[in-house]
């Protein structure tokens, strides 16, 4: 997403160049979404990929609505609006299949079997290989796998949000579906990338989330400090510590990190390769317990658009 939206201003000579170095560092799975710079991001990756579809796993998810300015305009789980926004998907890529294909959003408005009944046409139709869902609550995932296999849940998951342990990661495994955190490095801020005052551009999404503001950011960079500080015992960067914390939660967990250069990229690869031992985790227990973020994930607008079951 930071690519092309998010994150500030982007700059696509580097976003290409990076992603032609994680195809060198053997980074095979890419995830992206119509939502992102409102298209603008899928045909990014589409461009990357020319000449090399078959080296990565390729994901995207519609259902996340912006409006021509870019504003959050809400969620569409409408069936015949799967179909024509995998039709564009697919045009912007470049590509003839979907490799994993997310409902961004879950539609109140509309039934999860309808949604993923059409979601699971596509499949049938070769459009697709597999289906994902993204910030799904329990209940809705059951309902979901019942109508097809449910490949992957995409939700927010990192040392700073822990909240899917408690219910959504044990049905993931009763039911055998992988997990894809995303924002595993906390929005930069358990990268070390934040300092006090820095001023983020007027681009940037933090800007409007709770826990980048005022006592709360204060009380974060406190806590991100202390996983600084462990990280640099065990002779790694914070980001690849934050990482490998992710990474022992278990094989069936692929957390998707997102960054717009090759120096962080090469760091975040490099992460596979750190090992934790228990007194490790420990320490990260200690130093980051659960729930000790400071604020809200999201705003009320941002919020409101995340199913509840």
């Amino acid at each position: 997403m930071g690519m092309s939206d998010g994150y500030g201003v982007p700059d696509e000579a580097e976003a290409l160049r990076t992603l032609d170095r994680a195809l060198e560092l053997g980074v095979t799975f890419w995830d992206t979404a119509d939502v992102y710079g409102l298209g603008a991001n899928e045909a990014l990756v589409g461009r990357a990929l020319a000449g090399r579809r078959d080296e990565v796993e390729l994901a995207t998810k519609f259902g996340n609505v912006r409006d021509a300015a870019g504003s959050y305009g809400g969620v569409n789980g409408r069936p015949e609006y799967a179909r024509s926004a995998c039709q564009a998907s697919l045009a912007r890529l470049g590509v003839e299949r979907i490799d994993l294909y997310y409902l961004h959003r879950v539609d109140p408005a509309v039934p999860i079997e309808e949604t993923v009944g059409a979601m699971a046409e596509l499949v049938a139709e070769g459009s697709v290989a597999h289906l994902g869902l993204s910030e799904a609550a329990p209940t809705t995932i059951r309902r979901a796998a019942a109508v097809h296999p449910i490949a992957a849940l995409q939700s927010e998951y990192s040392l700073w949000h822990r909240e899917p342990e408690h219910e959504v990661i044990p049905t993931l495994r009763e039911l055998g579906i992988g997990f894809v955190p995303f924002s595993p490095l906390g929005r930069g801020l358990l990268a070390g990338a934040l300092a006090p005052g820095t001023d983020l551009e007027e681009s940037d999404l933090r800007r409007v989330l709770p826990r980048f503001q005022g006592e709360n950011l204060e009380r974060n960079l406190e806590l991100a400090e202390r996983v600084r500080d462990l990280a640099a015992r065990r002779g790694a960067t914070p980001a690849q510590l934050a990482l490998a914390w992710v990474l022992s939660r278990g094989e069936d967990v692929v957390p998707i990190p997102g960054t717009k250069r090759r120096a962080y990229l090469e760091q975040n690869a490099a992460a596979a390769a750190l090992e934790l031992d228990d007194a490790d985790l420990a320490a990260l227990d200690a130093a980051f317990p659960p729930g000790a973020a400071a604020g809200d994930r999201y705003p009320e607008f941002l919020e409101r658009l995340i199913d509840k079951g």
